[in-house]
């Protein structure tokens, strides 16, 4: 009687191993490791996937150092960031997209807690960079440079650091407590910050100075004009200086009982909301779009609506005369452009707030040689951030960009990069990017249903009254929980899978943090490996001939 093969798979894994059948194969599995999709949204080009790795496994300060090597103001950003990551997150196509930015800011909250400071030891490179701006541009230029082994001094024309993050973004969204903690961190590794200290005179900081480079990063503080009839007639303000006038401690603006926002921006919902909780009766904005069109975030035009802010949408200011505006209704074209209809009404209101948007003041640059001005007000650089001007570097508000605290502080990261190879002698080249983990690669049966933790708000009356923080954070349990729910999208994570589910044990755990190899010689190419791999991991590939 011949002897009795064995079950491909016996809890002897060596009796599998007894025939080579790899010759089989017209295709073969490899591990790969495909670029996140939400790591590949993150304008500060955070590593998120790596930093929820560790907080999933409750290892909270090794997930913050991992992501303080990219963004040195979690705490700020975890709150003010739109997160385009979750809008990118695959798993909102299963349930509901991670809570990234909320555990981010869980992640800030306990470095502060627990006294955490950023891992760096580069040695002193001897040379000097001066930071124009002391905005999230500015510090995230500093903090890195500051890691790579240069001496920088920041010089700030204002009172204060922080630039737009405080002149710009109320108390309600953003604690002071929180951005002073992060920007003295900064200071605390040894940047030098020079407050009213305005910067006229760049060429002055290479040659008398003795300054190695210049990274300029000074945000959009100016606000922009309108014309409308009868302009002088009304009380006419602008956002910013509202804002920044509260944030300094000046006299707070009599606004009166009404007040018309012009702008349909997160600028204006942040000033209309200021507004309410000034003690005005009624604040009203009013944009020429719809809900739509408006350039602010949904969520932003949610809150002010439950606080009580009226948003008349589609309307046009036309005429000013004492407390009464003009305003024209508009109509949306195919293209998506307001056309006016030449319906009229009146809206009465004592104060006018413009919330148009503003510019930069390039002013200062405009005698430095090869720096060129674009028409729009911004400054051309190149590839690698550098202006016409050798060893001037420029990022934020200042160059063509989305303006907005993620891609400032992105932009100080890739600044602090190109300045340290132009230092060097060299140019910085970033390494290749992955292909992206689709969610078509992912095995969604092996995910459960875990819907986003949802962070509590503020109570609507103090909302209406006071300058409270609204959202209030995630505790540890549910930060946990949120990491959990991170599908670690076209990464190994180790759960076993490929090495329970081969059919000829051609899979080697290789240990802990380790992942797993091909044995090829007893790979036969059956695919289910891939098929099963719950996070996308593992491909199919042609056997070479």
């Amino acid at each position: 009687m011949s002897k009795e093969l064995p079950f491909a798979i016996t809890l002897d894994p060596g009796t599998s191993l007894a025939n080579e059948t790899g010759s089989w194969r017209t295709e073969k599995p490899v591990y790969v490791d495909r670029l996140p999709p939400c790591n590949n949204a993150c304008p500060a080009g955070e590593n998120i996937q790596a930093w929820l790795f560790h907080a999933e496994e409750g290892d909270y300060e090794q997930a913050w150092q991992v992501l303080m090597a990219d963004n040195p103001l979690p705490g700020v950003m975890g709150r003010v960031c739109y997160h385009p990551c979750e809008t990118a997150c695959n798993r909102a196509q299963l349930d509901e997209a991670v809570g990234i930015h909320a555990i981010e800011r869980f992640l800030g909250r306990r470095a502060w807690e627990q006294k955490w400071k950023p891992r760096f030891d580069a040695e002193p490179s001897g040379k000097r960079v001066l930071v124009v701006g002391a905005g999230p541009s500015g510090l995230s230029a500093a903090y890195h440079l500051t890691r790579l082994g240069h001496t920088v001094t920041i010089r700030e024309a204002g009172p204060m650091a922080g630039g737009m993050m405080r002149f710009g973004i109320p108390k309600y969204r953003l604690p002071r407590d929180v951005l002073d903690y992060e920007i003295q961190r900064i200071l605390d590794m040894g940047v030098t910050l020079e407050l009213n200290t305005k910067v006229e005179d760049i060429e002055a900081a290479f040659t008398s100075e003795g300054f190695d480079a210049v990274f300029v990063a000074v945000g959009a503080h100016l606000a922009k004009r309108i014309n409308i009839p009868g302009y002088a007639a009304g009380k006419i303000l602008d956002a910013v200086s509202v804002l920044r006038d509260i944030e300094t401690g000046a006299e707070p603006p009599q606004l009166g009982r009404r007040v018309v926002v012009y702008g349909g921006g997160n600028t204006a919902m942040d000033v209309a909301r200021t507004a309410k909780r000034l003690g005005v009766e009624e604040s009203m904005i009013v944009y020429r779009r719809s809900r739509k069109e408006m350039p602010a975030h949904d969520f932003e035009a949610t809150e002010a609506e439950e606080e009580g802010v009226m948003i008349h949408w589609l309307r046009t200011i036309k005429q000013i005369d004492e407390t009464g505006f003009q305003v024209e209704k508009m109509a949306i074209d195919e293209h998506g452009r307001p056309q006016p209809t030449g319906e009229f009404e009146t809206i009465e209101a004592d104060t006018l707030i413009l919330a148009l948007g503003q510019d930069v003041d390039t002013s200062f640059l405009g005698e430095v040689p090869g720096v060129e001005i674009a028409r729009d007000g911004v400054v051309e650089v190149d590839g690698h951030m550098m202006t016409g001007r050798a060893g001037l570097f420029a990022g934020g508000d200042m160059v063509p960009a989305e303006r907005t605290v993620t891609v400032a502080v992105g932009h100080g990261k890739k600044a602090a990069r190109n300045i340290d190879a132009w230092l060097s002698g060299g140019k910085y080249r970033p390494g290749e990017k992955h292909e992206l983990a689709a969610f078509d690669k992912l095995n969604t049966w092996y995910y459960t249903d875990a819907p986003q933790t949802q962070q509590p708000q503020l109570e609507l009356v103090r909302r209406q009254s006071g300058f409270d923080e609204v959202l209030q954070g995630l505790t540890e349990d549910n930060a946990l929980y949120e990491a959990r729910r991170c599908l670690s999208c076209g990464n190994c994570f180790e759960c076993d899978n490929c090495y329970g589910i081969c059919p000829d044990n051609a899979v080697t755990k290789l240990g802990p943090g380790k992942r797993f190899a091909f044995n090829y010689d007893y790979c036969k190419g059956c695919g289910m490996c891939a098929a099963e791999c719950p996070c996308g991991a593992i491909t199919m590939v042609p056997e070479a001939v």
